[in-house]
């Protein structure tokens, strides 16, 4: 995964899994912490700023515009962001990370789907004439 996608992620695991009565606390904190790095990264940017915010309430929905705000922001570069977001997806998907999901290396492709519920249309050749 490219480090902007494991950042995502990590807060869609935090936003799902690190808040609420049901949150251990190790998660809990490494959520907290993570949204820190980012908000902090974000700086004085107002819309990014609301991506995160929201973002917690509804990943969903909001998962396309917080990559878009961590990519403008250079996060994926931050070693600090990338680390908290590494050790958060550890913590809240312990099996997943263990099994290599948060490591897809796609250095060079042109095209694919990476994520759990990714979807992808392919359409080679020329579309067939209408009429």
């Amino acid at each position: 995964m490219d480090p902007v996608t494991i950042i995502a992620a990590a807060l869609a695991a935090g936003a799902l899994k690190g808040v609420g009565e049901t949150a251990t606390t190790v998660v809990a904190d490494a959520y907290k912490g993570l949204k820190a790095l980012v908000a902090r990264r974000f700086g004085a940017s107002p819309r990014a700023e609301l991506v995160l915010a929201e973002h917690e309430s509804d990943p969903d929905t909001w998962q396309a515009p917080l990559t878009v705000a961590l990519r403008d922001s250079g996060a994926g570069e931050d070693d600090q962001i990338l680390a908290a977001a590494r050790r958060l997806l550890e913590l809240a998907d312990p099996q997943g990370s263990a099994a290599g999901k948060y490591m897809v290396d796609a250095r060079g492709a042109n095209v694919g789907a990476i994520g759990d519920h990714a979807k992808q249309q392919n359409t080679f050749g020329v579309p067939p004439a209408q009429g």
